[in-house]
């Protein structure tokens, strides 16, 4: 399932809270030989005009891991193929960020490859030192802050949001409002993540949450280790992963997700007849953005960077903000006045103070969850 962001310092202010078919051969820069598959930035491929010329040209988009429920995913996809005429190929929608990494590794050279990733930014993080990621730096690169992009533009964070817990208050009498509020017996058999921690970064951030509500810290993630442990002792850990369709099935009552995920789901559920309630644990506020990237041998290099330029666009974010999320250039397009203002007054509220770990603390937490989860959780 889906993936995270692990955010060092950050800039969104909401709710009174301040808050991301030919690959090359020989390893080169791009994926089908034209010029755009070197391209730094609009201007350094001739223009916003000669780009667009050139992703119609090539036709198509290939996309990995975006479900159509997630942050308005659909609304982005089906805007950008209709606005360009550019076939979107949307492959494994509820891949992982390990799973998209591993795409571009498995599927170099090949028309099917991923031209763009939407990861996790220590996943981000990982693909750059691997070498796997075009820089590339969009029109409104000057919106996103420092802290939330790659000095060279292989990566650059996107959206984010806080940690929830949705509630089927249709079939629970009593929906939780902290995390700690998971170890009460009414919730046998019923607290469930999205996807494995050591894979998924939604997952590893909902440990961090825990982590926050236990006494750990930004240095320390293994109180939410050792919290999760205590859930599943309790009988209350569901180790179903969760999706719409758990969701509504009823297999997944309690959903700890990103709250733009949770909330997302809120209309569709309540035509089903449920009524999903959705809460950020007042006990442990935890933040994050996703990054996305241009894989460096992407098969079409024209199309992944105008698909970058759109999402970077007041068009592209107000897009995820109707969809719950928190987009990087929000606080810029604030104050230019070009946020839609219904879009943001509907975003969760958020009590509590906000902590981002830096990307030292993220790489020691992702060591501590990798040795110990599968071993203590899942096993």
């Amino acid at each position: 399932m889906r993936r995270s962001t692990l955010l060092t310092a950050v800039a969104v202010v909401t709710a009174g809270v301040t808050l991301t078919a030919c690959g090359s051969s020989d390893g080169g820069s791009g994926g089908s030989g034209s010029d755009w598959a070197g391209a730094t930035s609009a201007e350094d491929g001739g223009g916003m005009e000669e780009l667009v010329k050139a992703a119609k040209a090539e036709g198509t988009l290939n996309v990995i891991a975006l479900p159509r429920d997630w942050a308005n995913y659909g609304e982005m996809l089906d805007t950008f193929s209709e606005k360009y005429g550019i076939e979107i190929n949307e492959a494994t929608p509820d891949a992982s960020s390990q799973d998209e990494v591993n795409a571009v590794t498995s599927q170099k050279g090949q028309d099917r490859a991923p031209d763009v990733l939407d990861v996790g930014t220590s996943f981000a993080q990982q693909a750059a030192a691997q070498d796997l990621l075009a820089p590339y730096q969009v029109e409104t690169w000057g919106d996103i802050p420092d802290n939330q992009k790659d000095r060279e533009g292989r990566w650059f964070n996107d959206y984010g949001g806080f940690i929830s817990i949705g509630c089927n208050a249709s079939v629970i009498a009593e929906c939780p409002t902290t995390m700690a509020d998971l170890l009460d017996p009414q919730y046998a058999g019923k607290v469930a993540l999205n996807g494995n921690p050591t894979q998924a970064a939604a997952a590893f951030s909902g440990v961090w949450a825990a982590s926050l509500a236990n006494g750990g810290s930004l240095d320390d993630i293994g109180p939410g280790i050792d919290f999760f442990k205590g859930v599943k002792d309790a009988g209350n850990f569901n180790p179903v992963e969760v999706t719409p369709a758990t969701v509504q099935s009823g297999e997944t009552p309690l959903a700890i997700d990103w709250d733009y995920v949770n909330a997302g789901l809120t209309g569709t559920l309540s035509e089903a007849g449920v009524e999903w309630q959705v809460a950020v644990p007042t006990d442990g506020v935890f933040g994050s953005y996703y990054s996305q990237a241009i894989n460096k041998f992407a098969p079409h290099p024209a199309a992944a960077r105008l698909w970058q330029e759109f999402l970077y666009s007041d068009e592209g974010q107000n897009i995820w903000l109707k969809g719950g999320s928190r987009p990087v250039r929000l606080p810029a397009m604030e104050k230019a006045g070009t946020a839609d203002e219904d879009a943001l007054a509907g975003l969760p509220e958020v009590d509590g103070d906000v902590e981002f770990p830096s990307q030292e603390q993220q790489t020691a937490a992702q060591k501590v969850v990798a040795d110990r989860w599968n071993a203590e959780i899942s096993g």
